[in-house]
């Protein structure tokens, strides 16, 4: 089954899916700056455009090129700044 999800006033858009090895998402994150929650360990790939992504125990932030990604451990928070619209994916472990 295919989720619908919205956050940040429609901001940031993204399509659920399951695989064997777990949740997943792939969206849109309009340009902005944005602080997420995790309840399980996140990956997170930019698929298109840039992030700026300030991780937990971290006071510097990191650019994340397409390409590139990004981990995130649960029960944390972390910010990510966009300039752009990026595309990204998301695995939740």
């Amino acid at each position: 089954m295919i989720t619908e999800n919205q956050y940040f006033d429609g901001n940031v858009k993204s399509l659920g899916y399951e695989t064997t090895e777990g949740k997943s998402t792939v969206g849109i994150i309009n340009p902005g700056e944005y602080t997420f929650g995790t309840a399980q360990k996140e990956i997170m790939y930019v698929i298109e455009g840039e992030l700026e992504a300030l991780l937990p125990e971290s006071a510097d932030w990191q650019i994340i090129k397409a390409g590139d990604k990004f981990e995130v451990p649960a029960n944390t928070s972390f910010k990510v700044k966009a300039t752009v619209q990026t595309a990204y994916l998301c695995q939740y472990r």
